[in-house]
């Protein structure tokens, strides 16, 4: 090896030299079976999980998994039975609406209320911003609320979109409307 005087090795790398000059080569130029079997019983035994490894790496180690699932808080059930449901309440207080279009349809309609989101079929291309305008418009239509009521707040140019509405209806309140038009 070429080093230059006072230079330092780190510790893998002494390692691993070592181990390289100490195995015993057969005439076939594979190492030894117990050779190997008796390097491998020299290692040292990995940490606990949580604690970091001698040297500062970080092998070995078990990351933490994340204790917040999605949708559940300390509240319990009311929670999630709201995480379930596409009509929610905002942090600002204004009643969301999680929808999957479907542009360029012969009539606009609710196709389908689900736990996810509520299909809504729209008679506009998906071009120039004309599918979100029907959108709006049609669910103006439906909720019996002014167009300026409702806005797009989320997936512009996106299937999923997510619609906020700006009145004093409760979300309770809206998703009986959508069932309702939805028949």
């Amino acid at each position: 090896m070429f080093l230059r005087p006072g230079s330092v090795l780190s510790g893998s790398f002494v390692r691993l030299s070592q181990h390289f000059r100490s195995a015993e080569v057969g005439t076939s130029g594979r190492s030894c079976g117990s050779r190997r079997l008796s390097l491998l019983s020299r290692r040292r035994p990995p940490p606990p999980p949580g604690v970091r490894g001698a040297g500062g790496s970080c092998r070995n180690t078990l990351m933490p998994k994340k204790q917040r699932q999605k949708g559940l808080s300390a509240g319990g059930g009311a929670a999630e039975a709201e995480a379930s449901c596409p009509v929610a309440r905002d942090k600002t207080g204004a009643v969301t609406i999680t929808v999957h279009t479907k542009p360029g349809s012969k009539h606009s309609s609710i196709t389908g209320v689900s736990a996810e989101a509520v299909g809504v079929a729209i008679a506009a291309p998906p071009t120039d911003g004309e599918a979100n305008a029907e959108l709006v418009r049609y669910l103006a239509e439906v909720l019996e609320l002014k167009k300026s009521h409702i806005s797009l707040d989320k997936g512009s140019r996106s299937r999923d979109k997510l619609i906020r509405v700006d009145s004093s209806l409760s979300p309770e309140e809206v998703m009986r409307r959508l069932r309702q038009a939805a028949g």
